[in-house]
């Protein structure tokens, strides 16, 4: 029978104090693992804890901001200490700037790589000593469609994105001879408060112009919910999916696969 099971497993989901993030945590646990998660507001980690704890699940939370080495190292310690070592990690921590590339200021540009890229690389390698004491982790990496795609006014997340699936494809490179697989899910356009305003109804009663057109290019012919991401999710994390290693499992509705409606 395929495991799925992560009974007994320790999983840290970066910026998982809710949307996408505390989906892919719930289903975790779900499936049997031990929840710690990481936000950088005091207000956001008690309504996260609150929010978990709604749902039965016990999850440790941290005041850490991932781009920051000395606090990560601080923060995986701790988790080792209290629930063991971290046998799943979700790089999931990530920000969006939507500014045309001449008119962005290059610390926006920074800013943007350091948490969507540079903070993955710093979270990784905090974890991976463990994982190969222990012989075996699971690293899943948030990528995008825009680690495939560009468009207009995302310069910078594009650019952390590609980098993010390239890291992601050399950890799987360097590291799978310790049974370390690590893999990235490529989310399309996900229903969640922060693409709210994406998809309001227009005053006169029309779509968002910006919900047509993703409508339009998805097969699917919907947006993605963050329940879609939890079955990807438990796969990556499971034994399932030991031979697999340096892929990225696209949750897009079929976008990437689809040239469009001819006019």
């Amino acid at each position: 029978m395929v495991n799925f099971s992560l009974e007994g497993k320790v999983a840290l989901v970066t910026g998982a104090a809710y949307g996408i993030g505390f989906a892919m945590a719930q289903a975790l646990a779900e499936a049997g693992a031990q929840i710690a998660f990481n936000c950088r507001k005091q207000e956001h980690l008690d309504k996260a804890l609150a929010d978990y704890a709604a749902l039965g699940i016990p999850a440790k939370g941290y005041l850490c901001d991932v781009t920051k080495e000395d606090e990560v190292k601080a923060m995986v310690a701790d988790i080792e200490k209290s629930l063991g070592i971290i046998d799943i990690l979700v790089n999931n921590a990530g920000i969006i700037k939507r500014i045309p590339m001449a008119e962005m200021d290059v610390e926006d540009f920074r800013q943007v790589v350091d948490i969507d890229l540079t903070a993955p690389f710093i979270v990784a390698k905090a974890v991976i000593p463990s994982m190969i004491k222990k012989g075996h982790g699971k690293i899943i990496n948030i990528c995008s469609m825009m680690s495939e795609l560009g468009r207009e006014t995302v310069s910078a997340y594009a650019a952390a994105k590609g980098g993010l699936k390239m890291l992601t494809r050399n950890i799987a490179s360097e590291y799978g001879k310790y049974n370390i697989q690590c893999n990235g899910i490529g989310p399309g356009y996900i229903a969640t408060p922060q693409t709210a305003p994406l998809r309001e109804i227009q005053s006169d009663g029309s779509r968002h112009p910006f919900d047509s057109f993703i409508i339009a290019k998805t097969p699917a012919a919907r947006w993605g919910s963050p329940e879609d991401l939890m079955g990807p999710a438990v796969f990556l994390a499971s034994d399932a999916s030991n031979f697999v290693n340096g892929h990225i499992l696209y949750v897009d509705g079929g976008i990437l696969a689809y040239i469009g409606k001819q006019p």
